[in-house]
Order: structure tokens, then sequence, then C-alpha cells
């Protein structure tokens, strides 16, 4: 659903005493402000996975792979996600116009142990450059492969292919057949370069049966009666500086699928996670709507939670104001358990809704960004301040509105003096100096956006109102270099208003000339469109698309004689930004912008930094149900971070709430461990601090007792609203929070009930009760291979902080400690 978005639809001695407790002070500041290497806070590898394989290449007739090795870093408990592919002992890609020397990579279907046949692989519509090569494609040129003697000839004078037999289906009938995958939904890889020293890595993004139901992977075939999930096949393809019959003409021209270049294959075996609702129809239904921020956790204990009970538990990911109607206001067909951010706050005369943290996320800022031009293939670190996504956000920029590398009519009168794109904006080159020089090169539009209404939308535009220098800009105050906010958004007050939306506030249209005296306008809403969600953003950024139209194709009933088209580009020209969930970038392997928080710290989503965002959250108007709140985010604190929490009416039917609670027990307890295995913690989410854990396990027990009479006066409750966590502004130590209190189940409205089960354990839980956030577990949302030395120099450089400031604070003497602690019990009297 989508809300109205403007025009078009649219965060001793005393002197000497005091002289050394201020050099303390000032030693500690230094350590505090030591740069940490750059892994610190970098979106790294998956952990190592122990079915990673890695194979040998072989001798062809002509060139020698058998130096050749390459692994593929997961093969068991895929889905869809990003995949590493690394290689070495290759031979270096040249960087001149010579066509040699890399990898293709593609994934297939199949049921013979051996491997797939090469008819049932995905291959095709992705062409580096744009050249239109077989190299690229399904198509054999007839008499060029003398080991080829299946497909040797086509009817008429077309040239013979290798057809795509789908799992189901009938096989393509022609080279350039979309019926199952074009130019835009492939994921083939069709030349992944070698480096000069022999290696290479890229990402692979894998497909399951919901993605590319031709292939089936992962899907679970009811007629087996075995249940297990459909396992699939990557198949790389090394090539190198000969043809099929020995010519060195620099330039390949043969398909991969030709028998000759099949035969030097490298066949790696995929198991899949099974996929789609694979619990047994027969059971109760327990259905649950709301925030996207739980999707990939509630994807992995689903399957858990069919095994362990009679019920099967169904998520629909939607709006979270949505999810909260459906608690408020609910119908006959209502799911019982809505998941939100923001919480559900009391209805005058309804009954009391129990809150209870299930997940602690956040939003990312992920991208892909290819320069084929340059030594470095892929971009893979950039920063960016709030006011630079401010810029981006109000397409602010000509390229927000105006693909210009094919207008030549510059920018239109309200954006003039702005720049054409951040390459050419002074701030963000001063932030990435790196990118330097490459101004002639285009950058990403702009950011994909989510179209649909969120909690998570307004986060990051508190975000922007946080910092000083965003919101002028919003205000409308020229940044220091002149650039200016485009004026369509001056009106929407987003200085101080946060919607739960992104407008695409400026209608300005563009022409654009095809061939043939054909035309088509289009708008920024063409140039950057919209996602359809923060997971379908991650999605299309992945595959370096961001669903852009602005090509021109003929249609003879427009009356310009054209429509707008689009298509992915090719290997090495492929730029887009875009928002996502944490866990969807993680998974996906994004890279992810740094960004800065309150203190001015360049951070990216990992554990650590979410769990201290988690310990700055003061209580929403709910107690007990934290606010996300960029402006408190310091001490390494991530400033997009927020705790996704399930929220449900004590006055449901008691076997509903029962199986509920049964729900957010198993996900304070075994759904807290982090891994890959269905069941577990994705990564991309930070377990839940330990005081977390017990808050949801007295929530589950108030929402199983359903409306209870409180006695008069009761501590359970404050004005009818049940009293939250100890401590209202949640502070803490970093990853901790405060002492919950036994009525601390985060009920809203109604009759609460006190919770008296502050003693027991979540379900899965160890009988120690501690987080796997305090058990060494700490790992990266965007890895998962432990701490790295950077993670132990920031964890040191803060304990050291802490005791230099605690000896500078006794030498400053009694008179300073006393105020101290007059300005501590002024605070807690707050």
């Amino acid at each position: 659903m989508r809300g109205v978005r403007g025009p078009v639809g649219v965060r001793s001695h005393p002197g000497r005493r005091t002289a050394a407790g201020i050099g303390a002070l000032l030693l500690a500041l230094v350590v505090a402000l030591v740069p940490l290497p750059p892994a610190a806070d970098r979106a790294e590898a998956a952990e190592t996975d122990s079915s990673a394989m890695t194979l040998p290449g072989t001798k062809g007739p002509y060139d020698d792979f058998s130096s050749l090795r390459v692994t593929v870093h997961q093969t068991e408990h895929l889905r869809n996600q990003g995949l590493e592919v690394s290689w070495t002992g290759g031979k270096p890609t040249p960087d001149d116009s010579t066509l040699a020397n890399f990898i293709q990579v593609m994934q297939c279907w199949g049921d013979d142990p051996a491997g797939p046949r090469r008819e049932q692989c995905v291959f095709g519509f992705n062409q580096p450059g744009g050249e239109s090569l077989d190299t690229w494609n399904r198509r054999l040129v007839a008499g060029s492969d003398p080991g080829e003697t299946e497909y040797t000839q086509d009817s008429g004078n077309f040239s013979p292919f290798v057809p795509f037999r789908p799992v189901e289906g009938d096989p393509t009938d022609s080279e350039s057949d979309t019926t199952y995958f074009g130019p835009n939904d492939t994921n083939a890889e069709s030349m992944l370069k070698t480096g000069v020293d022999g290696t290479g890595s890229a990402i692979f993004e894998v497909h399951t049966a919901l993605q590319a139901p031709h292939l089936g992977c992962g899907a679970v075939d009811a007629a087996a009666g075995d249940g297990a999930p459909r396992s699939c096949w990557l198949v790389v393809v090394p090539r190198g500086e000969y043809e099929i019959e020995g010519d060195r003409n620099g330039k390949l021209n043969t398909s991969p699928l030709s028998r000759s270049n099949w035969d030097r294959r490298l066949v790696f075996p995929l198991g899949f996670d099974a996929v789609g609702d694979t619990c047994e129809p027969d059971k109760a239904e327990r259905r649950i709507i709301g925030s996207e921020l739980l999707t990939d956790a509630m994807s992995s204990w689903q399957s858990v939670l069919c095994a362990g009970g009679n019920t099967r538990f169904s998520f629909t990911q939607a709006g979270e104001d949505r999810a909260r109607a459906a608690v408020t206001q609910p119908s006959d067909s209502s799911p019982g358990l809505a998941v939100t951010i923001d919480p559900v706050e009391p209805v005058d005369g309804a009954a009391a809704v129990v809150h209870a943290p299930l997940a602690v996320s956040g939003l990312a800022l992920g991208f892909l960004w290819e320069d084929s031009g340059k030594e470095v293939e892929w971009v893979r670190d950039l920063r960016m301040t709030p006011r630079l996504l401010a810029k981006l956000l109000t397409q602010s920029y000509v390229t927000g509105i105006r693909f210009w590398s094919v207008d030549t009519g510059g920018p239109p009168d309200h954006l003039a003096g702005n720049p054409e794109s951040m390459l050419r904006d002074p701030e963000f080159l001063a932030l990435n100096p790196v990118m330097e020089g490459r101004a002639e090169r285009s950058a990403p539009y702009g950011i994909v956006l989510p179209g649909e209404n969120s909690d998570t939308s307004r986060i990051l535009w508190r975000y922007l109102q946080s910092d000083k220098d965003a919101r002028e800009f919003l205000e409308g105050k020229e940044d220091p270099w002149g650039m200016k906010i485009n004026p369509y958004y001056t009106d929407l007050a987003l200085g101080a208003e946060a919607p739960d939306y992104f407008p695409k506030a400026d209608p300005t249209e563009t022409r654009i000339d095809g061939s043939n005296g054909i035309s088509a306008l289009y708008t920024g809403a063409e140039v950057v469109p919209y996602a359809e969600n923060l997971h379908d953003g991650a999605q299309r950024v992945r595959r370096g698309y961001s669903g852009q139209t602005t090509d021109v194709s003929l249609c003879q009933e427009c009356a310009t004689g054209g429509k707008l088209t689009g298509e992915r580009r090719g290997q090495g020209s492929r730029r887009v930004m875009g928002l996502s969930d944490a866990a969807s970038a993680d998974r996906l392997r994004l890279d992810v912008v740094a960004l800065p928080n309150a203190d001015g710290e360049f951070v990216r989503p990992t554990n650590a930094s979410l769990l201290r965002a988690v310990a700055t959250m003061k209580d929403s108007a709910v107690p007990g149900v934290k606010a996300p709140d960029p402006a408190r985010a310091t001490d390494g604190a991530y400033p997009l971070t927020a705790v996704a929490y399930a929220a449900g009416s004590v006055d449901r039917p008691e076997a509903e709430r029962q199986d509920y609670a049964r729900m957010i027990r198993y996900a304070a307890g075994a759904g807290q461990t982090q891994g890959m295995v269905p069941g577990q913690l994705p990564h991309g989410y930070a377990p839940l601090p330990a005081q977390m854990r017990e808050q949801a396990v007295r929530a589950a027990a108030a929402l199983e007792k359903g409306v209870v009479a409180e006695p008069t006066g009761s501590p359970g409750t404050t004005g009818g609203v049940a009293a939250g966590t100890g401590g209202g502004d949640g502070a803490g130590a970093a990853g901790a929070l405060p002492e919950t209190g036994a009525a601390g189940a985060g009920l809203s409205g109604g009759s609460g009930t006190q919770g008296d089960e502050a003693s027991a354990e979540p379900e899965g839980a160890s009988s120690s009760g501690a987080s796997a956030a305090g058990t060494g577990q700490e790992k990266t949302v965007a890895a998962s291979g432990g701490l790295t030395p950077a993670d132990i120099l920031g964890a040191v450089r803060w304990v050291l902080l802490g005791v230099l400031v605690a000896g500078a604070a006794a030498a400053l003497a009694g008179p300073v400690m006393l105020r101290l602690s007059a300005r501590k019990a002024a605070a807690a009297a707050d």
C-alpha cells in the first residue's frame, strides 16, 4: 500500500592531580579516535563453510588449465543468496580489447549424479560490453567444433543452438527464446576476469525454485515422498586464448556450451534447503503479518516450528501500519500476530496488546559498482554522509531525473548548477578519494527505494534529520559548493517530518528519441524505479539492474510511436545502489556503504554495532518497546538499527495464543543461535541481548494467559500501560540492556498482566540463560567468521578508554566526583 507521493502521486597537589587527570582524558580520547583497520566495519565474506569444494582444471588440446583451482565456498544449505566463487592458477585476463583468459559460470539442474547436461544450464543474454558474440550465448557456429556431433545444423539458414530444457515444460525453440529467462533475470556470469596474479573471485547469485522455477532448486517433490529438496549444480567453464580448432585471433567467439569447450567444465553439486510451504497442509494455520525485517528469520524458523507442533506458521510480509491494524481493528480473517517496529499503541476499551522482541537488525545501503576500464574491477568501499543521502533521496542530482548519457539538452532549469551525479560532487569525492578522476564515468543514478509504506522509511528520514548538514539541506540551505535541494521537495517539510515512504516528487518529463522517428517520454520514476520492498531492492542490486526503463522501442498504438523499455547493462557497466534490510544484504553478499553515526564514526551493520545501537535506545510510547533513534547512536552504534517486535492481543482464542506463545519462545531461544541451518538466526541479525530474550519469554507467558484481572495498584501497569524495561532510556554497556523488571512484558492498553515467568528460559536456551551475544559468538553481520583483529582492537580500545577515564576521574579529585555524582543522580531522577 503506497501513500500519497507529492505532485506525481506522489539524526598530593590539587593542580598536579588536575593536570594528570586532564592528560589521562586526552590520552583516552586519542585511543578512542585511533582509526580501526578497514576490516573492523567492512562487509566481508561469509564464514568458511565445511561444504566448500575445490576442483582442478584439466589440460585441453590447446589451452592448459591444469594449474587452475576453482573453489565454491558453500555447497550445502543454500538458498537464494550470493555465493563466493574464487580461483587461483589462471592466466591474467588482458586489459585491452583482447578477449581471452576468463571463466564462465552457470547454474544448472539435473538428476544424473555425474552432473548436468548442457541443455539443463541457464546461460545466455548476458553480454559484457554489449557486444553480441557467440561467447555469450547458446548459439553454435556450424562446423566450428569438430567435437560437436549433436547440434550441427538447424532448419533454414539459422545457426544451430543448444536449447534450454527446464525441469518441467517444453525446451526453448531458439537461442533468443526468453520463455524461462532473459537479459534481466539470468544469473549466468559470462566473463569473470582473472587478475595479474592469476587469481580471481566473484559473487554468484544462486537461484531457488522461487526465483527460477525452470531449475526447481530446493523444491520438494511431494510425489517422491522423501521430503528431500531438489539439488542442483554450478558449472564453471574456463576459457583460454585459443579457439576450438587452435585459432588464436585475440577474440574468442564460441559458446561455452559447444562440445569441446563444455568438455573442460568443472562441476560442483549444490545442496539446497527446502523452499516454499513444506509444512503439512492439514495442520492448523497460525498467520503472522508484518515487517519485512523479520522475513529472513521467519523463513528460517518456519520448518523447525512446523516439526515441533501441530500447527504451521505462515508469514505475510506487509507494511507495519497494516500489521498494527490487524491487531487493533481485527476482522474474522485477520492474522493473529503482527510484527512491527513502532508499537501498537493503547486503544481505549480494547484488550491489552503484548509486545515481544524477536530480532535485532536494521537497514543497509547496498551497492554494486563495476568499473571495467580500471585495474580494480569492482568498487568495494564507499562512505556516504547524511547530506549525500539527502541529495539522492530528493532527486537533486541531474541523473536522478534525466539519463544524461543519452540527452544533450543539459540539466533542467530547476537543477542548474547542481552536479550531474555523485562523481561530480566535491563532497562525495572528498569522502571517497579513490573515485577521483572517474567523473567521466557513470555513477548509480540514484537509490533504489522500496515502494511500500514502512516504519523503516521513517528511520532513514530521522537519521537525516539528526544531522545538522542534512537537515539544513532538506530545509533549503545550499551545501558549501552551491548544490541545492530539488525545489519540488521544499514543500514536503522533510527536515522535520519523517514519512513512512520515499516520495518521487519531481514530475519533469524528458523526451528520448529512437530510430525511425519514434520517441517516448520518461520521468525520474523510470530512471530509478521503485522496488517492491527492501528484499526486492537487494535483489536488484545483486543483479545489477535497477529496473530502469529509459530505452525506447516501437509502439504502434503509442502517440509518440515509441514506448519505454529497459535492459540490464552488460558486465563491467553495472552500477546500482539500493536500500535493503541488513539480512538481505548479507544473504546476497552485497557491498554496504559505511555511514557516520552520531559520533561521526563511519560504521556498517555488524553484531557489535547493532547491539550498541539497541543499548542506546529509549522506550517508545509503550514501555518496554524500544524506539529506533539515530541521534543516540554513539560509541560504535549503527544508526539505522531497529528491533522487530511481535504484537498480539490477549483476547485472541486460547489455542491461538498458546501457539503464538510457542513461536515467541522458540524465537527467543534456539532461534537466536546464529548460523546457516534452518531454524537458526540468519546472519544479518544480531542475537537478542539476554534481557530482551527474558522479556520475550515473559511476553509469551502474558499472551498465553490472556485477559487477567490485575490487583489494584499492581506494579504491572502504569496508567493502563504495562511497565517496560527498567531505566527509561535503556542506556547501558555496549551490547547490553539494563535489567528488565518483572513486569517487562511490553503490554499496551487494557488490563495488563504482571509477568510472573521471569525465571523461565526461552525455548531451546541453555540453562545459563546467556544470549549468543555474550558467548563469544560475536560476528559481523556481513560475515560470520568470528572476530577479526579489528574487532578485538575495537573492544580493547573501549576497555582501555574506560580504564583511563576512570583513572582520570580519580585524579580530578573529590569536587569533580561530587559534581559527576550529582549529575548522575539528577539523570536518574529524570
